[in-house]
């Protein structure tokens, strides 16, 4: 008996299909608009399995059980009826039925019926923001995905496919579930946007070395795109993924006919684009919105003439941060040194003080000198370590996008870490000691990271470059064990001072060499060890990281404020032509002055955390309560506004501070230089900002002026409510006042509500394809009660050709153009 570990086997050197739609067949067959597609396993089965039959007759190798929306935050388990134990059970009963049907039927082609045929456990996003960006609780989401799972995998799926994530975070927390409540395959399809990025901007290869990272067997991209528009996507993809890519497009662009769904791309022009992706090299070919048993029978039959490219091990050593990677390759990488309480007085006050304000502004500072990454040690023996870890990282993931390097020698806050962290950390640190070895090395297996590893073990530092490498060789050796590759490990070989060892930088260089040249290994080094007790330090620290760059150093752990040694970055990359056109360099010195300007003084607290020659373009001379909410630090834009009311009066404050510091950050969302996360967070700082004057208006009886009222809803049926409240929570920082009736909304009690308030503005969202119709009928009710407000429609499935068909006033694409409409209407 095939099993389907061995059909992951397959998808390394042939193809492997996966079936298509589900909603807009189950719409064809009578699927009313908000109702729940899962519960169709119970009432009407024989729709179900002849769906299943239908794809495996069109060469399906893989069915994937109608479960998409299959969660306890849905099906009770003590519905009765509808139980979430129910629901997945006869899920996953109809389509093994199929298979016995198809497998058992003489008249089946037996092309078909000697192919292997497995039933996917099929999990899709739960419709709500991780925190900080939402209300929902990582390990909640984990807790949820793992009822889920613990179901299917009981009732005998054969293995896992987790779908549609636009969420790195989200993404995560599912993965986590899957492996860690069954040891079935798993495979993980994300949902990019025309820009190739996800929800919150992880691009593809971030989010192939994250899921890489913890285990899954299969990355890939799925849904909110037709098979041309994902070609960018599963290049990249190709590149970065040493597991089997999975490819299931929608059936192009939806537009609504009659009150159903139809998409506009034929079966014979889907089959051509998978060639075409096949060809870019993914090997799991399925389909999403609107695809049909004839796109896939299409597909593959025109697929099965190509071959199949192999998938290889790609030996990248990549780090990342929730949207973007860190390559560690020929151009040195920066690890900003700062958050660290060694030797830094005012840091470990801060510590224990729980000063996040000073620790985001060394965060801030750090990032505005271009390191690209951040060292994060928070060890004092007087404080709960492991908390502390989880809250700073938590804190400056909220507020800054670069991948974090998590420095602790306690394991229990390595491991809360590594848990919560959005992305792939590196790990500082392991070494040669067996005892070491056994704590980090599971983490960082289950987990994922890049090992940072010392060349020091139970007989200490050795003397020697030859004997820092052979430590390096066990450690290389002994985490193969744990199924660690070497791409994943970086290999410190120690820079000890040269005050109490002359001919130690010699024998740390060295050492770099040959750890190339012998291993082809990474290297990192913590570079101002080097000048420990001597004066004048950097001219030290930049002379010695100079010759170890040139000695194969792929990063320094260092301050990345010392002007010293960033002349000694920008000029080595210059010179060794890893810094085109020398633009960095050019940059760097154009801006000298202010550089040093800025070197000469500490940055204290985030609130000063900015030099002119490192704002952004057209935000000079911009005041500290603009640049803290456009951080997203919400207590400093607190302080600040309590203090500006002092001498301002509050409706100044709303309209030179905070609208303007919303409408920079805004302007960077559409222009895709700032991303979901920094938009959401900059308005909860402009939040805490509105909540001091209210405070401050209502003490005074007066209260601030709104613009209007304005409805939101996600429609009937549809729980993902996801876009509707990043829209709430934008409006609400432009000062409307917003009605939100949650998601699910009854057509009536919109059509109600609107008319009760009188209301002018009524924003809809839908994520699904079987609920839109809820969206067309709603509409529709609103022209019937005459009701003049205007509707604006938004969801990963709308189009602007959607919308005008089912008589939207307005389609938008993201949340800031919802802004920018509703200013439009009421001005």
């Amino acid at each position: 008996m095939v099993k389907a570990a061995d059909i992951f086997k397959k998808a390394y050197s042939d193809f492997v299909f996966i079936d298509g739609g589900c909603g807009s067949i189950l719409q064809a067959q009578g699927l009313q608009p908000g109702e729940l597609p899962e519960t169709w396993n119970i009432i009407h089965p024989e729709i179900i399995q002849k769906m299943h039959r239908d794809y495996l007759l069109a060469g399906a190798n893989i069915l994937t059980s109608n479960t998409f929306g299959a969660n306890i935050n849905k099906f009770q388990p003590g519905d009765i009826k509808f139980s979430l134990d129910a629901v997945i059970g006869a899920a996953i009963k109809n389509a093994r039925e199929a298979i016995r049907q198809v497998e058992s039927d003489p008249s089946t082609p037996e092309a078909v019926r000697n192919q292997p045929h497995f039933v996917a456990l099929d999990i899709g996003p739960l419709g709500k923001l991780l925190k900080p960006l939402g209300d929902l609780d990582f390990e909640d989401a984990v807790q949820i995905f793992s009822y889920t799972v613990k179901i299917g995998a009981k009732h005998g799926a054969d293995l896992v496919l987790i779908e549609t994530m636009n969420d790195l975070h989200e993404a995560k927390a599912a993965l986590l579930a899957a492996k860690e409540n069954c040891d079935l395959p798993v495979l993980i399809t994300t949902a990019y946007d025309e820009s190739e990025k996800l929800l919150t901007g992880a691009d593809p290869m971030t989010v192939v070395a994250t899921m890489e990272g913890l285990g899954a067997d299969a990355v890939g991209v799925n849904c909110s795109l037709g098979p041309d528009q994902m070609f960018g996507i599963v290049e990249q993809l190709a590149r970065y993924a040493s597991v089997p890519v999975v490819v299931s497009p929608n059936a192009g662009l939806p537009r609504s006919e009659g009150g159903k769904t139809v998409y506009d791309v034929a079966p014979a022009d889907f089959a051509a684009s998978m060639e075409k992706i096949a060809d870019l090299g993914a090997t799991m070919l399925g389909g999403c919105c609107g695809t049909t048993p004839a796109h896939i029978k299409a597909m593959s039959d025109a697929v099965r003439t190509h071959k199949a490219h192999e998938v290889t091990p790609k030996n990248d050593t990549i780090i990342t941060s929730y949207t973007h990677s860190v390559i560690f390759d020929k151009k040195p990488v920066l690890i900003g040194e700062r958050i660290n309480p060694t030797g830094k007085k005012k840091f470990k006050e801060a510590l224990r003080n729980r000063d996040m304000d000073y620790i985001l502004g060394e965060a801030l500072t750090q990032k505005e000198k271009k390191a690209d990454v951040l060292d994060v040690n928070v060890g004092l023996p007087e404080i709960d370590e492991p908390q502390m870890m989880i809250d700073v990282v938590k804190e400056l993931q909220a507020v800054i996008d670069l991948p974090l390097q998590i420095d602790t020698t306690n394991p229990v806050a390595m491991e809360k870490a590594l848990r919560i962290y959005n992305g792939k950390p590196m790990i500082n640190s392991v070494n040669g000691k067996e005892e070491i070895m056994k704590e980090i090395f599971p983490l960082a297996k289950k987990y994922g990271g890049l090992i940072v590893a010392l060349t020091i073990d139970e007989s200490g530092i050795p003397e020697t470059a030859e004997g820092r490498v052979e430590i390096a060789r066990k450690i290389y050796a002994r985490a193969a064990e744990y199924g660690i590759k070497p791409k994943d490990i970086i290999i410190d070989p120690l820079a000890m001072s040269i005050s109490s060892d002359p001919q130690s930088a010699i024998t740390t260089l060295d050492a770099l060499r040959l750890i190339k040249e012998e291993l082809n290994g990474k290297t990192s080094l913590g570079v101002s060890n080097i000048s420990f007790g001597l004066p004048n330090r950097d001219f030290i620290n930049a002379s010695f990281f100079t010759m170890a760059m040139h000695n194969g150093l792929n990063a320094g752990i260092m301050n990345p404020s010392s002007l010293e040694m960033m002349k000694a970055y920008y000029t080595y990359c210059a010179l060794l032509a890893v810094d085109q056109n020398c633009a960095n360099y050019i940059d760097f010195a154009t801006n000298l002055p202010a550089t040093v300007a800025a070197a000469a003084s500490a940055v204290p607290s985030a609130a000063s955390a900015v030099s002119p020659a490192t704002q952004p373009e057209g935000t000079s001379n911009t005041s500290e309560l603009i640049e803290a909410i456009k951080r997203g630090l919400k207590d400093r834009a607190a302080a600040l506004t309590a203090d500006y009311l002092k001498t301002k009066d509050a409706l100044e404050i709303i309209d030179g501070e905070l609208i303007p510091a919303l409408d920079i950050v805004g302007k960077g969302f559409e222009k895709k230089t700032v991303f979901l996360p920094q938009l959401l967070m900059a308005a909860e700082a402009a939040s805490a900002a509105f909540g001091v004057i209210k405070q401050t208006l209502a003490a005074a009886g007066g209260d601030q002026q709104k613009k209007g009222k304005i409805v939101l809803a996600t429609v009937k049926g549809d729980i993902h409510d996801i876009g509707k409240n990043i829209v709430k929570v934008l409006l609400e920082n432009y000062a409307y006042d917003v009605i939100d009736l949650g998601k699910d909304v009854d057509p009536q009690l919109i059509v109600d509500t609107v008319q009760r308030e009188n209301i002018r503005l009524v924003g809809l969202s839908a994520l699904m394809t079987t609920t839109v119709p809820a969206m067309e009928e709603t509409i529709k009710l609103l022209r019937q009660a005459g009701s003049p407000a205007k509707v604006v429609v938004g969801g990963a499935v709308m189009t602007q050709n959607y919308a005008d068909m089912i008589g939207a006033d307005k389609y938008c694409h993201d949340a800031m153009e919802t802004v920018r409409y509703a200013e439009e209407i009421f001005n």
